[in-house]
């Protein structure tokens, strides 16, 4: 089971959270981004730019902050942060 947490937040306050869950046996990188495309559609949000930095933390530590820099409309919240709580 693949499960991804995401949040967003405003002020150091949480606004919305959902957890996106993926059994099928895909990679890492495409369930990544199909969660994250579940994601948008929930929170009602364009895809978010994968910036250098923001690939570096994910590989890091398994968890990423979008900020206004990777998207193109403006964002309500501060950043949409991801991150990875459980993995096959």
């Amino acid at each position: 089971m693949f499960r991804l947490w995401a949040r967003t937040f405003r002020d150091n306050h949480m606004l919305k959270d959902t957890c996106i869950c993926d059994d099928t046996a895909d990679t890492r990188t495409h369930k990544v981004f199909r969660a994250l495309e579940k994601i948008c559609n929930e929170f009602d949000l364009g895809k978010p730019i994968w910036l250098d930095k923001t690939i570096r933390d994910f590989k890091r530590h398994g968890k990423a902050r979008f900020t206004q820099d990777n998207f193109i409309e403006v964002i309500e919240f501060d950043y949409l942060e991801i991150q990875v709580i459980e993995e096959d």
